[in-house]
Parts: C-alpha cells; structure tokens; sequence
C-alpha cells in the first residue's frame, strides 16, 4: 500500500515535472528563438533608422559612392587617405610623363648644340687661317712699301765741319744755326761731355763750393760721358767767379780778352764752339756778368744775369741761383701748404739807393694818367713805392712792405732792388705772407738778374706765392715752364691795380699755384743736382731727344713662402665692372717696343715739364730726371712704366692706350708699398688672383722689420716680388 500511494504519489509527481519542464523548454526555446530572429531584426530595424535619420554623410552601415560598405568609423578616415595618395600617386605620374619629354626635348636640342659648336669651331679654325695669311700679307706689304731706316752718320771732331751756315752776328745765334743736330742723333742716348775745370786757368778763381757740389752732381747724372769723340754736348763750367781785385794775376786770367783766348783753346771747341753750354752758377744776389764783353760764338750761354743784347732768345739759358750747393734743404721743416691765407696778403723789403726820395713821402700816389700827360716816366720804381706805402697805411689788409733795411743791404746791380737780412729772417717774413713781391729792376735792359732768381726760389721754397712786377723779365727756364700757373707775372704799369688784383684771386686758385711753385721748386731748383740734371733736360728737350731709362738701383729682395690658392680658377673669375677684357689662358707674351718716347718729346713741352704729381700712380713717384714722363723704368717681363716728373695712373684702358702698339697682349705690374699692415697687404693681393694683364707684383716692405717667417702668402697665379728699399 505504501507502494502504491507511493506510486500514485509518485505517478502525479513526474506529471508535474514533466509539464514544468516542458513548459521551461518552451520558454527557452521561445528565447532563444526570439533571441536568434526577432533581436536581429529588430536591431536591423533600429540601425537602419538611425543610418536614415543621421543623412547620407553620417551612416554607420549602409551602402556608401564608391560601391563600398565600412563597417567601423576610423575605416572612413583610411578610406579618405587612400583616395588622396591615389589622387597624388594621379598627379606624380602625370608630372613623370611631362619630365620625361621636357629631357627628351633638351637631350634633341643638346645635340644640336653639339653640332653647332663643332660648326663654329670650324669656322674659327677657318678665320685663324684667314687671319694668318692677312698678317703674312700685311707684312709683306709693309716691307715693301717701308724701306728700313738707318742711323744717322755721326760726325767726329776730326772732320770738317764746315757745313754749317755761319750766322750774320753772334747775337743771333739759334739752334737751327748754331747747333749741330748731326752729332745728337734721335737714338745717341744724349752723350755730355764735361770739361775739367781744374786745368784751365780761370778754374782758380771759381767758387770752390761751386766746383765741388758741380763735380757732385756730374758723377749722379746718366748722361756724363769720358769719351768727347762721340758727345752731343760739351759743357763748360765757368763761374761762379771770385773777386780777383786782391791779385793782379788772378785779374789779368779773368779779363775778357784772356778769358776769351783759353775758351778759344779748348780742344774740342772747333773754332766757333758749336754744341757747347758755358754754366756760369751764381750763389750770391749780386753776379758779376763776366761773359758780357766775351765773345762765344756759336757756344750756349747758361746764367742767372743777363742783358737783353746779351741773351739769344731760344739758345741760352736763364738758370736759377745755387743756394744750396752742397747741403740739400731740410724739406721736412718746409712750411705746409695750408691755411691757404696767411698773416700779411703780401710782403716786401729791399732797398735801392737810385730810388726817388719824393716816393717815401707821405701822400696819395699821382695817377698814371695824370703822369702819362708829360714825358713817360723812364722807372715806375718811385711809383710802386708810392702805392704799396697808400696800401700799408690803408688797412685794407695787412701788409708788410720796407724800402729800406735796417741793416746794411746785400750788394746788388744797378737800378736793381738789394735784399734785406740774412736769409733766416727773410724767411720767417715769408713764410707768414700769401704773396711775395719780386719787383725786376729798373733798367728794362736787364731782363734777368740773381737779385730777381734769388726772391724767386725763396718765395717758391716757403710757400709764398711770387708776384714778379715787370712783365720783360726772364724767369729760369721760361720757355719751358708755365711760370703762369705758380707765379702772377703783372706789368709794373698795373702797380695801381695790384692790391684789387690780389684780392680777388679765389682760394682755391691759390692752393693750385702754391702747389704748383712747390713741385718747380723741389724738382728742378732745390739742389745742384736737380740744377743740373734741368740744364741737361733743357737743352736735350729742345733738340728733342728723348731721355733715358733711369738708371736700375738693385733692391734686397725678401724671401717668402706661399700658401693655399687665394681663389678660383683665374679664368673663371668673376670681375664684375673691373673686367678689363679676355683673360690670357696662354703663356704672357713679350710686349712690343715702347716708341712714343720719340713723339712725346717733340710734342708735349709744357705737359711734361708742369704737370704736379697726381695722388694715383702706376708706379711710385720719384723725380730722378726732371723732364719727361715717358722716362720709363721697366721691370720684368711686363711694360709697366713709372712716370718721371710728374703724371697719373689710371686703369687698364688708359694704360694700353697710353703704351700703343699690340694693345690686347699689353701687360702691367702692380707695385703695392706697405708698413706692418700684413692682413690689408693679403686682402689686397688676393683681390688681384685673376686680374688680366698682370704679370707680376712687386711689394716694397718699407719698414725695419722684414716679415714674420710664419706670414702665408697668397697664391694668386704670378710671382710675388718682396723686397726691402
């Protein structure tokens, strides 16, 4: 029983299960088949609602242009940047195609290129050929057409001379009458030929400071000779002469007639005594003329004093005196040449005994018209004192004029102004004045006298502008200095007229004459030497000879050690502005021969005697022959040439212009002066690496202490010459 109420128990009890179990197995599968179809499509629903309600930009899933489904957001980012690298990948190939052609087309145009140069070197090679046989053809045609040319015949002394016209009067001697071109050919390098004075008898009475500083200065001079059989010119020293009223041999030697017997007895005077120079040098204001009662024949005269009878205008010389004959001027204690205007506007002091009395009164001058009413006044000297006492006193301006001197004047010539002091104070005047007066004496038949030389070279020597009244006088020299341009030159007529004249006178003008008088009296006035070398100079300019080559002075030269390349290739170098044409790839070539010297000599008188050196020169100036500035000095291989007297530099154009000739093969050299400045001395070499035209460089190492051995010197592609003065 148990059993079976169990078993009804039990048979009701699985029901239960069974049914629950069912049930709980319907429910699961009704979930899971809600969970596998109805959630889907349900949430398929709800994103395709979304993806509509965001827009077409901001779906999720959905079909997108480009035919693609992304199922995350940052896909679109990777989807964005591969359309852009596709897009540029797009642009690269179709700029690789445009390349592409671009180098066929300049691979096409590089062989034309290459056809056309080996055109054109054919055509150069065809006109180097047609260049050559015109040269050849040129040549030939020159030789035909110009026979060459020999020296002149040289005549000796021991043949005839007769051949030259004889002059009516030795008054009228000139070159082209007394002077024998045939013994100075254009090509004899001027021979001089100078006596010794030592065995003639009058040489005893010459001024043995004279004779000594004249021996000094034939040993400088390049010209001197001792061979008299082939000199162009003979010179004579004959003064300064001493007083010989103290022994009567030495008076009966200094007579004219004496005098004129032993110039006669000269070996080589040849009767007449053509082609000599008589150099009478005076030291003193006051010069006996010696000469004047001596006949010369067809000899030159060389002197401060001389007579308008006397001097053979063209022929002799008019010389300045020799103030200093053996010591040389200190030119460093030389005045400057600024303040332009100094304490007096001009000074004056001498004293003439045969001067009017009536002129040192007080009062105003009478008038030159008021004079000119009677007879012509025979000396304006009492009316130039006259007026320049109405300007002292006036005070205008100050002035500083004396007609009479406090001591005992200097000897001087008649009718001739003396000078006052001694030389030191008459300096001092001067060196405070802008302008010096040289009143010419009264007698206008002394056209030159060493009282007017004197005031002249020491007028010219501080500075002070010279105002020669008299317009007959001769100054040294004058046919071959422009005295205008450092000295006013004004009639004595004009004496009224004078202080007007000096006022209005601009300071720039000034300056220029100041200037101007300095370079005369340092280049042909200040020593003996320079005396001399200017008679010389004269003389060889008026016969046209050109002059010759200063003479070579041998510098110590330093050695030195080079360093890297300064630059580039030379032929690569950019010049910019300073390119002065092709530059030379081949070896310097020899530059032809410099013949303008011939030319220049007959052409330019006054140019090459006046001109003041220029602030730029090609080469450093120094005035060894005071003359012409086609004395040329050549160095190496290279025409560079310094000029002498006077003359500018300036660039590679007017460089070959000036020398002619095969101007493209023309080359120059650069002469660089330092003083212990060695990093703008390298900064300047290199800036001429390339340079064309150049052939060498020469620095001069003007300082006691010679380069540091550690100093690297630049490389510019030619040889650097140092040396030591």
């Amino acid at each position: 029983m148990l059993r079976n109420g169990g078993g009804v128990g039990n048979g009701g009890q699985p029901w239960v299960l069974r049914w629950s179990n069912r049930i709980r197995l319907t429910w699961l599968s009704f979930t899971l088949f809600f969970i596998l179809v109805f959630f889907p499509l349900i949430a398929h629903y709800y994103l395709t609602t979304i993806d509509e309600a965001g827009g077409p930009d901001k779906r999720i899933f959905g079909p997108r242009p480009g035919g693609e489904l992304c199922e995350v957001k940052h896909v679109q980012d990777l989807c964005r940047i591969r359309e852009s690298v596709s897009e540029e990948l797009l642009q690269l190939e179709a700029k690789r195609q445009e390349l592409n052609g671009e180098i066929a087309r300049l691979n096409i145009k590089i062989e034309a290129c290459k056809k056309s140069i080996d055109n054109a070197k054919q055509d150069l090679l065809q006109l180097k050929n047609v260049i050559s046989q015109t040269e050849h053809s040129y040549k030939e045609l020159m030789a035909q057409n110009q026979p060459k040319l020999s020296l002149p015949v040289r005549l000796l002394p021991d043949k005839d001379d007769a051949g030259l016209p004889l002059p009516k009067s030795a008054h009228s001697c000139r070159l082209h009458s007394c002077f024998d071109y045939s013994r100075c050919p254009l090509t004899s390098g001027f021979p001089v030929y100078v006596y010794d004075t030592a065995v003639y008898p009058w040489g005893e009475n010459i001024d043995p400071l004279v004779k000594q500083a004249f021996a000094s200065s034939i040993k400088s001079s390049i010209y001197v000779i001792d061979n008299p059989n082939i000199a162009c010119l003979y010179i004579v020293l004959v003064g300064e002469l001493q007083d010989s009223s103290s022994s009567s041999s030495s008076y009966s030697s200094l007579s004219p007639t004496n005098l004129e017997k032993q110039l006669h007895a000269l070996p080589y005077w040849r009767t007449d005594g053509h082609n000599h120079l008589l150099v009478h040098l005076s030291r003193k204001s006051m010069t006996q003329n010696f000469l004047y009662n001596v006949s010369t024949g067809r000899a030159a005269v060389a002197q401060s004093t001389f007579l308008e009878r006397q001097y053979r205008e063209g022929f002799d010389l008019v010389l300045s005196p020799l103030v200093h004959a053996l010591s040389e001027p200190n030119f460093l204690e030389v005045p400057p040449q600024v303040p332009v205007k100094r304490k007096y506007l001009f000074s004056f002091q001498g004293e003439k005994v045969e001067s009017l009395k009536s002129s040192l009164q007080e009062g105003p001058p009478q008038s030159f018209e008021e004079e000119m009413e009677g007879d012509p006044p025979a000396d304006y000297d009492d009316r130039i004192i006259g007026t320049l006492k109405a300007v002292q006193d006036s005070r205008l301006d100050q002035v500083l004029v004396e007609f009479t001197c406090k001591n005992r004047p200097w000897p001087s010539l008649p009718t001739e102004w003396a000078l006052c002091g001694e030389r030191e104070e008459r300096l001092g005047v001067l060196k405070a004045s802008t302008f010096a007066l040289v009143i010419s004496p009264g007698n206008g038949q002394l056209v030159a006298s060493a009282g007017c030389g004197m005031r002249l070279f020491e007028a010219l020597e501080v500075g002070a502008i010279p105002v020669v009244l008299g317009d007959h006088s001769r100054l040294p020299y004058h046919q071959l200095i422009s005295w205008s341009e450092a000295a006013l030159i004004v009639p004595k007529q004009r004496i009224t007229e004078l202080h007007f004249l000096l006022r209005s006178i601009s300071d720039n003008d000034l300056l220029a004459m100041r200037r101007q008088g300095r370079f005369l009296w340092e280049t042909y006035l200040s020593t003996a030497e320079s005396v001399f070398s200017t008679i010389l100079a004269s003389v060889r300019t008026r016969i046209q000879i050109p002059a010759a080559p200063i003479r070579e002075e041998p510098a110590q030269e330093i050695p030195h050690k080079a360093g890297k390349a300064a630059g580039t290739d030379p032929n690569m170098a950019d010049n910019g502005d300073l390119d002065l044409g092709p530059v030379e790839t081949e070896p310097p070539y020899a530059s032809p021969r410099y013949l303008r010297n011939f030319t220049y000599t007959a052409a330019d008188t006054y140019r090459t005697w006046n001109r003041p050196p220029g602030p730029f020169h090609l080469f450093p100036h120094t005035p060894l022959d005071p003359v012409l500035p086609s004395e040329a000095k050549f160095l190496g291989s290279g025409t560079g040439f310094r000029p002498i007297g006077g003359g500018t530099g300036g660039s590679g154009k007017e460089f070959q212009a000036a020398l002619g000739g095969n101007v493209p093969r023309e080359q120059f050299t650069v002469v660089m002066l330092t003083y212990e400045r060695e990093e703008v001395l390298m900064n300047s070499l290199e800036r001429l690496n390339g340079l064309p035209y150049l052939n060498k460089v020469v620095v001069v190492w003007n300082s006691p202490k010679p380069p540091s051995d550690d100093l690297l010197w630049p490389d510019i592609g030619l040889p650097i010459v140092v040396s030591a003065p």
